[in-house]
């Protein structure tokens, strides 16, 4: 079975970021061809899910990933870190071999 994972922590600011910018939906979450690392992850605001699409739900956020980039993303965990010098989401993949210092970008 296929999972992903988000903690509370990213879910507070995805529901932010959602009430923020007026949008409803979900969050899609994939991988693209590119990067400096040859994959890099997709992150965007999307009104509904695709037929093919495996949706997660956290509470009240769906997170809606595509069967081409679940193979790169099962098992992975969406975070969201603070500190001094960086805030933002962070993918910890199981799936990552190597990724770039902007945490963008990997390879599988």
């Amino acid at each position: 079975m296929s999972s992903i994972t988000v903690t509370p922590k990213a879910v507070q600011k995805i529901r932010e970021a959602f009430q923020k910018m007026g949008v409803e939906g979900g969050l899609r979450l994939g991988v693209l061809g590119g990067g400096c690392s040859g994959l890099s992850y997709q992150f965007k605001f999307e009104p509904r899910s695709r037929p093919t699409d495996k949706v997660f739900e956290f509470e009240d956020v769906h997170v809606f990933v595509d069967p081409k980039s679940m193979v790169y993303l099962d098992g992975m965990t969406l975070d969201y870190k603070e500190s001094l010098m960086h805030s933002g989401f962070e993918f910890q993949n199981p799936h990552a071999t190597k990724s770039c210092g902007c945490g963008s970008s990997f390879s599988a």
